[in-house]
């Protein structure tokens, strides 16, 4: 499920997740629980991350060869 969430999404929760196990109180169960969470939130933050870095790159790599070709005649 966690899978499925858009970057904002994952990192709000995160964010959540982050501030209730700091808050503490929490069973040694739920601060297990909340951290498998976070872990998993975390993965789908990296994942977005890493394909926006790829787009960025393509698109960059796009400008520079339309450059060179410009360049060259």
């Amino acid at each position: 499920m966690t899978e499925e969430l858009g970057y904002e999404q994952a990192r709000d929760q995160l964010v959540e997740v982050v501030r209730d196990l700091e808050a503490g109180g929490l069973s040694l169960e739920q601060s297990l629980a909340l951290w498998e969470k976070g872990e998993k939130l975390a993965r789908v933050c990296e994942r977005h991350l890493d394909g926006a870095r790829e787009r960025v790159e393509a698109a960059l790599a796009s400008v520079e060869d339309t450059a060179e070709e410009g360049n060259a005649g």
